[in-house]
């Protein structure tokens, strides 16, 4: 995932390098493992404006993922995502039947949307950048998201987890999800920019 990665180079740190690279958060530099996302105690949400005035939020509930992180190596890091279309739930069964069919989503012929990082930068203390490419019916295109490091703890039950929250913001067009209606007041009912949120949980595999 190369959630820390460093500058690369060969020269010695100077004074000015060292004020103007961003510092690593010691305790996710330290980890190094594969992690399986939990999904009990994770969330892939979205937002969209409705109708020009407000938001509608929802979120994916079948889905799964690894994170292979590496603290000696942070560019061989790696992070994988395969999240089921028909999962989404936004509170209406008739609002996610809309999406699931073909105006959006058409989960019958593209069941899985994906995600796989290519590459990190390392903004600072617990904050990175995560690129990527995002596949949603058979369309792929780079994504970036921003990720803060929450932590690692052992919990009770003796797991080793770390915490990520992310964000991001598609155009879903990008990926031809264009349907849309046009409202008398002016404007359309659903938004173009649809904003990702991600609240990460993960276990270590190995």
């Amino acid at each position: 995932m190369g959630l820390f990665n460093r500058a690369s180079g060969t020269k010695p740190a100077t004074a000015t390098a060292t004020a103007t690279a961003p510092a690593v958060a010691p305790a996710l530099a330290a980890l190094t493992g594969t992690y399986a996302i939990d999904t009990a105690h994770s969330t892939l949400g979205f937002t969209a404006r409705h109708a020009m005035i407000t938001n509608v939020r929802g979120a994916f509930t079948d889905y799964e993922g690894t994170l292979a992180l590496d603290g000696s190596a942070p560019s061989a890091s790696a992070a994988s995502l395969d999240i089921r279309m028909a999962s989404v739930d936004t509170g209406s069964a008739d609002r996610d039947g809309h999406l699931r069919g073909a105006d959006f989503f058409d989960a019958e012929r593209f069941p899985v949307m994906t995600f796989r990082s290519t590459s990190a930068e390392a903004l600072g203390g617990s904050d990175y950048r995560i690129h990527g490419d995002l596949t949603i019916k058979g369309t792929t295109r780079p994504v970036a998201i921003d990720l803060e490091f929450n932590g690692a703890a052992k919990d009770p039950f003796g797991n080793e987890r770390v915490g990520f929250e992310g964000r991001a913001e598609i155009l879903r067009s990008d990926w031809g999800l264009t349907w849309n209606a046009a409202l008398e007041t002016g404007g359309v009912l659903v938004s173009d920019k649809i904003k990702l949120t991600f609240e990460i949980s993960a276990i270590r595999t190995a």
